[in-house]
C-alpha cells in the first residue's frame, strides 16, 4: 500500500481497482472553531481527490492482473497514518466472478448517477457546542441598619455527575479498549491508524490499509490510552473488504473486548461516536449521527492497483486521516462499524494538501467486519462471495450490466458458475439483489460482499426490455490474489 506520513501531500490516484477475483461484496479542519466559515477558494463541491487515512503509502504501477480502477468519484481510505491518498479513477469494465464480476473499461462520463461510487476514508463535520449558564444568587432584604448583603456558597464548583448513556460515559468505557496503531515497512515508510480489542487473546481489528505496509515485514505497534505499547503482528488481511486483524505480542491478561452491535438494526438518525487518532492525535472522540445506510463505496488502498468495495454506513461524526480502523459506536457503546473512508474536497486546507473532514464519513458495517475478522483469525485468508459474471463498472444508474467479454478475454459468465446456473447471460442488466436496488456494477459488488458464500439470493434483471427474476446461490473465492 502506498500511504504517506502525516502532513505529506496527497499522492497520485491509483490507476486500477482490486483484482477481478471472485469476491464478495472546503474541508473543515478538526478542531476548527464552531461556526467558522470555510476559507475562500475551498468550496464544498464534489472532490477531485480523496484522502486515504492509513499508514504512509507511495503509489505504484497498476497490477495488470487486477481490473480497471473505480471512477474518479471513488472515495479514498480514511484514517491511517494521516496519510493522504488519491482516489482511484474508475475504469469501466466488469469484475470477475471472484469480485462479483470482471469488468471492462467504461468510457469517461460526466456527472454521476445515484449508483456512482463515493470515495471513502473517514470524514465528518466537526460540530462544537457550548453550554450557557447563569449564576444563581439570593437577594437578602436590606435591614434597618443598612448592612451589606453577603452571597455565599456551601460548595465550590459543585459535583459533576454524568448519567449512563451520555457520550462522556460511553467514551470512558470504550477508550481503554482502543489502540493507536503505527505501521511501517522495512524501509521505514508508514503511518498511523486506529484499532480496537476484538477478543481477550489479543486480537485487534482495524483496516487493511492501516497495516498494509507491515504485512510483509516491517514494524507494527499498538499503543493503549494508558501509554502501554505492544509489538504486534498481522494475523490476516482482506484487501477487498479493507479489514485486517493483528495480534498483540505478550498481550495483557486484562483486555476488555468492545461489545459488537448489530449493524442491520441501525437507523438513519441514530447517534454515533467515533474514536481514533486524527492527524496523530490519539484517543480523540467525536460525535454525530447515521446519515445514510447502504452507501456503495469504492476506496483505493493507495497501492495503485487495488480497491475495496463496501455497502457502507455513512456518518457525519468528525473523521480525519488517522481515524481509519477505529470503532464507530452507537449511543450504548456497541461497535456498529469500522471507520474506513471519507469523501473529501481536493484540498485539505491545512497547507499540506492533506484532505480532511467535511462531514461525509463511511464505515464498514460491523456484521460484515465480524465475519471477515473471524475468517482471518481462523484461516489467515479472506473468503469472498461471487456470482461468476463480469459486470460493467460504468456509472449508468440503470443497473449492473453483464459485459459481452470477460477480463483478459475470458467468458463474461463463468461456465457452470452461479450466474450461468441461474440463467444469466451477457447483456442482462441486474437491477435488484433481493430487495436492494442495484444501480451500477460497484453497487452490485458491494451488495454481494455483504453476503456469505452459499447464500441464496433473488436476482432481478432486464433482458430485451422485459423484467425477469431468478434464484442464485453465491459461489466463493479464497484470498485476494
Amino acid at each position: 500500500m502506498s500511504t504517506e506520513n502525516e502532513g505529506t501531500t496527497v499522492p497520485p490516484a491509483p490507476s486500477a481497482p482490486p483484482p477481478p477475483a471472485d469476491a464478495p461484496a472546503a474541508s473543515v479542519p478538526q478542531g476548527a472553531h464552531p461556526g467558522a466559515a470555510p476559507a475562500a477558494g475551498d468550496p464544498y463541491g464534489p472532490p477531485a481527490a480523496q484522502a486515504h487515512q492509513g499508514a504512509g503509502e507511495s503509489s505504484s504501477a497498476p497490477d495488470p492482473s487486477w481490473p480497471p480502477p473505480p471512477p474518479p468519484s471513488t472515495p479514498a481510505y480514511g484514517g491511517d497514518g494521516a496519510a493522504g491518498h488519491g482516489a482511484a479513477g474508475q475504469g469501466g469494465g466488469g469484475w470477475g466472478a471472484g469480485w462479483g464480476a470482471a469488468h471492462q473499461q467504461p468510457a469517461p462520463k460526466k456527472g454521476h448517477g445515484r449508483g456512482g461510487l463515493v470515495a471513502a476514508v473517514l470524514v465528518a463535520a466537526l460540530v462544537a457546542g457550548g453550554l450557557g449558564g447563569g449564576l444563581g444568587y439570593t437577594l437578602a432584604e436590606e435591614n434597618d441598619s443598612g448592612g451589606s448583603t453577603t452571597v455565599s456558597s456551601s460548595t465550590s464548583g459543585g459535583n459533576v455527575k454524568r448519567d449512563p448513556g451520555t457520550v462522556a460515559v460511553v467514551a470512558a468505557a470504550a477508550l481503554p479498549s482502543t489502540v493507536t496503531i503505527e505501521a511501517a515497512s522495512s524501509s521505514g515508510e508508514g503511518g498511523t491508524g486506529t484499532g480496537f480489542v476484538f477478543d481477550k487473546q489479543g486480537h485487534i481489528v482495524t483496516n487493511n490499509h492501516v497495516v498494509a505496509d507491515a504485512v510483509d515485514g516491517g514494524n507494527l505497534t499498538a499503543t493503549f490510552p494508558n501509554g502501554k505499547k505492544y509489538d504486534a503482528e498481522v494475523v490476516g488481511n482482506a484487501q477487498g473488504y479493507d479489514v485486517a486483524v493483528i495480534k498483540l505480542k505478550n498481550a495483557p491478561s486484562d483486555l476488555k473486548p468492545l461489545t459488537l452491535g448489530n449493524s442491520d438494526d441501525v437507523a438513519v438518525g441514530d447517534s454515533t461516536i467515533a474514536i481514533g487518532a486524527p492527524f496523530g492525535l490519539s484517543d480523540t472522540v467525536t460525535t454525530g449521527i447515521i446519515s445514510a445506510k447502504n452507501r456503495p463505496v469504492a476506496s483505493s488502498d493507495g497501492s495503485g492497483s487495488k480497491a475495496s468495495y463496501m455497502s457502507a454506513l455513512q456518518t457525519d461524526a468528525s473523521i480525519n486521516p488517522g481515524n481509519s480502523g477505529g470503532p464507530l459506536l452507537d449511543a450504548q457503546g456497541n461497535v456498529i462499524g469500522i471507520n474506513s473512508a471519507i469523501q473529501s474536497t481536493s484540498n485539505g486546507g491545512f497547507g499540506t494538501g492533506q484532505a480532511g473532514s467535511i462531514g461525509l464519513g463511511f464505515a464498514i458495517p460491523i456484521n460484515q467486519a465480524k465475519y471477515v475478522a473471524q475468517e482471518l483469525i481462523e484461516t489467515g485468508k479472506p473468503v469472498y462471495a461471487k456470482i461468476g459474471a463480469s459486470v460493467s463498472l460504468e456509472d449508468s444508474s440503470n443497473g449492473a450490466q453483464i459485459t459481452e467479454q470477460g477480463v483478459g478475454g475470458t467468458e463474461p459468465v463463468d461456465p457452470g458458475g452461479p450466474a450461468d446456473k441461474a440463467g444469466l447471460k451477457p447483456g442482462d442488466v441486474i437491477t435488484k439483489l433481493d430487495d436492494r436496488v442495484i444501480d451500477s456494477g460497484p453497487t452490485l459488488i458491494g451488495e454481494i460482499w455483504t453476503h456469505k458464500p452459499g447464500d441464496e439470493v433473488t436476482i432481478t434483471y432486464e433482458r430485451g426490455g422485459k423484467e425477469h427474476t431468478t434464484e442464485l446461490t453465491l459461489g466463493s473465492r479464497v484470498g485476494d490474489s
